[in-house]
């Protein structure tokens, strides 16, 4: 495996964001109205969208709906990808995953939890909930797969699958003493819903994501060293206690916003740090970033079949990705067993 150069990161982060920016405006131009505009009114609307002046038909769908739409998709899909590569290095197995491990599953609930019974304290609220949810969802599989102070694969995916469907069964308990009004949207909230969000939902998503990313950007050295065995990086200067401590709490961070703006979207952060890990390799420095990247570019595109496949209908990406992403746990599990991590 050739080594990292600083060259080499960043042509293929460069690689990876133009794939986004193509997505993006795949997502813009595809859709179940049919949008035509010329390059010189393209421009005007974007100006009269920043100068907050009405826009067009054509210019509403493009700029009001599905661009804060393919946004919002690319920063769920990037931290759902970020937060899953952490987990996995954290804990030396592929198999990790944000959805499998439940904590999106805690966090929905406690993000149901707020939507229902604290509306007046608007959005900015539901993420700090939806946290809330994700740490407690993570003590309790670290509780039930510990086993003599180890974490063995099996045992901690039964307990993320357990708990994750306990907290599923929780939120339809809720949702079935619940006003009926609320069953519909959501339901299709539950499954993975991206669509009526505008920019300041945007905005407030980055804001809470800004210190989980830089944490967790900040600790692939370690994760790197952590590769070799927690007594090898301990000798080599990783303080093992705090990594995980950081880890656990960025990457919950991360989770709980995504799953508080876009419901329960499973798999992404397994399929796409093991996609990026089989096409770069192993190093962190670029693993973790690059998972950001794809993940994003993966939901933009997952979100546009969503909307396209049965149109003028759309279908939750949820279902997607788990079409997607089922076959492809049950085929990572099978390498796994197979080849058994040393």
């Amino acid at each position: 495996m050739t080594a990292l150069t600083r060259a080499k990161l960043f042509s293929i982060l460069a690689f990876l964001f133009l794939l986004l920016v193509f997505a993006i405006v795949l997502s813009l131009w595809f859709g179940p109205a049919e949008v035509s505009l010329s390059l010189p009114e393209l421009k005007r609307q974007f100006f009269a969208l920043l100068s907050s002046e009405p826009l067009s038909k054509n210019g509403a769908i493009l700029f009001r709906i599905r661009l804060p739409r393919a946004l919002l998709a690319g920063l769920v899909g990037g931290g759902l990808a970020m937060a899953g590569a952490s987990f996995q290095a954290l804990l030396r197995n592929p198999l990790a995953d944000p959805y499998i491990l439940g904590v999106s599953g805690g966090s929905a609930f406690f993000a149901i939890l707020g939507m229902i019974f604290l509306t007046s304290l608007g959005f900015a609220t539901i993420p700090i909930f939806a946290f809330f949810g994700a740490i407690l969802a993570i003590l309790l599989v670290l509780a039930v797969a510990r086993t003599r102070g180890r974490l063995p694969v099996i045992t901690l995916l039964l307990a993320g699958v357990v708990v994750n469907a306990f907290f599923s069964a929780l939120v339809m308990f809720i949702l079935s003493v619940t006003s009926i009004s609320h069953l519909p949207s959501a339901i299709f909230w539950m499954m993975g819903d991206l669509s009526a969000k505008n920019y300041s939902t945007l905005a407030a998503v980055s804001l809470y994501y800004l210190p989980g990313i830089a944490l967790l950007l900040g600790l692939s050295r370690d994760f790197n060293l952590m590769a070799l065995g927690e007594e090898s990086a301990e000798q080599l200067g990783v303080n093992i206690e705090r990594t995980k401590l950081l880890t656990f709490i960025s990457a919950s961070l991360i989770t709980a916003v995504a799953v508080s703006v876009s419901g329960l979207i499973g798999f992404v952060g397994l399929m796409v740090p093991h996609i990026i890990r089989l096409i770069f390799g192993p190093d962190h420095r670029l693993l973790i970033s690059a998972s950001f990247l794809f993940g994003a570019t993966f939901l933009v595109l997952c979100d546009l079949i969503a909307r396209t496949v049965i149109s003028p209908a759309e279908l939750p990406v949820g279902v997607i990705t788990a079409i997607l992403g089922g076959p492809f746990f049950i085929w990572l599990l099978r390498q796994s067993r197979e080849q058994p991590a040393g």
